[in-house]
């Protein structure tokens, strides 16, 4: 699985909750956020697009930052 870096306004556990909720529903994905440089790591089959587009459902600005 394909291990990809995003940056987000990920800021607080709240923040962080509605990651994990959004993620966990697109399926098939591994995930780890690390709240003090504001980002989450994505391991998964799915594609950046996809994965933006659900990181987007948060609210929250998002970018793609390379795979890790």
């Amino acid at each position: 699985m394909p291990k990809r870096e995003r940056s987000g306004d990920v800021t607080r556990e709240g923040c962080s909750n509605a990651v994990a909720r959004v993620v966990n529903k697109l399926g098939g994905v591994q995930f780890d956020i690390d709240l003090p440089n504001k980002k989450v790591c994505i391991s998964s089959e799915h594609g950046v697009d996809a994965l933006l587009e659900t990181l987007g459902k948060t609210g929250k600005a998002v970018s793609y930052l390379g795979p890790k």
